[in-house]
């Protein structure tokens, strides 16, 4: 698994993913930019990704939802408020409606990916904030931390057939 360690911070309000990839900067950042690879990680396995829209420029957004096994679908729509390709990307990512509209609650969470090259290719560190330590628990609660576990797990794959 490409996950090396979580990290949550109820004091800070936060939870950070570091993963490791053996490949560069610049082919990491492209699962994030790229909707079509993306889609192929951005979930886990038994939740996988469709975006509709992906627009990685400040201001831009995403709009997707994620299938689950007996069809059932949940709508998300992430914000983009700082691309600096190929190192930081930072977004606002939050819970749709069917119709695509905002939902309030639970709050968006702001997520700050960075990628560094290694002596071995690429660490992506993947932090995200929360509005409280109510709403970091009610996350961990939804599967969050279990989900981005098994979603980042597939990257690997993708990658080596990049």
């Amino acid at each position: 698994m490409t996950v090396t360690s979580v990290h949550k911070d109820p004091e800070a309000l936060s939870m950070t993913f570091t993963a490791e990839f053996p490949a560069p900067v610049e082919r990491v950042w492209q699962i994030w930019e790229d909707p079509r690879r993306l889609e192929r990680w951005w979930g886990p396995p038994t939740w996988p990704a469709t975006f509709d829209e992906h627009d990685v420029t400040v201001g831009g957004g995403s709009a997707y939802y994620m299938t689950g096994p007996e069809g059932e679908k949940a709508r998300g729509w992430w914000r983009f408020t700082l691309v600096e390709a190929p190192n930081r990307l930072e977004f606002d990512d939050g819970f749709a409606d069917d119709d695509g509209k905002q939902l309030p609650d639970p709050a968006p969470v702001h997520c700050v990916v960075t990628l560094e090259a290694t002596a071995e290719g690429t660490r992506m560190v993947t932090a995200s904030t929360f509005s409280s330590a109510e709403h970091l628990e009610q996350m961990v609660n939804m599967g969050m931390e279990e989900g981005m576990r098994e979603a980042m797990g597939q990257i690997d794959a993708i990658l080596a057939g990049s």
